[in-house]
């Protein structure tokens, strides 16, 4: 198996930009787009626990649309062969300085192009350095 083909990582990494600049603007369309619509679809997150898409779906359209900028740092994607990929960040809010977040997202290329079949949010305290 190829382990990290750029070519590969440049393409999830053009998704997951994607994916990021759609989740600050609060572009819940292209949010939903980049799940895969399907009942398997996980996502967990910082305060919620959503089972299939269509859960994912009504948390987007009823999430604040407002504080949802952020600044990512030590991103990390891994790929495996052509079609499968792991994405982890770390991320910062000004409003909450004395936090980190947390997310993974397992990718995966479909025939409609890469999308999220599982992700995990999590917020922690900030560690000390």
């Amino acid at each position: 198996m190829d382990i990290d083909r750029p070519e590969v990582i440049a393409e999830v990494a053009r998704a997951f930009a994607q994916y990021e600049r759609a989740l600050i603007s609060n572009d819940v369309q292209t949010l939903g787009a980049l799940f895969l619509d399907d009942a398997r679809t996980i996502r967990y997150g910082a305060g919620e626990n959503l089972y299939g898409f269509a859960e994912i779906e009504t948390f987007r359209r009823a999430r604040p649309s407002h504080g949802l900028d952020r600044r990512l740092s030590r991103t990390v994607i891994t790929t495996y062969g052509n079609d499968f990929a792991v994405a982890s960040t770390l991320f910062e809010r000004d409003g909450d300085p004395a936090k980190i977040g947390r997310q993974m997202q397992s990718w995966v290329r479909l025939p409609q192009g890469w999308r999220i079949v599982a992700a995990h949010v999590s917020v922690i305290d900030r560690p000390a350095d």
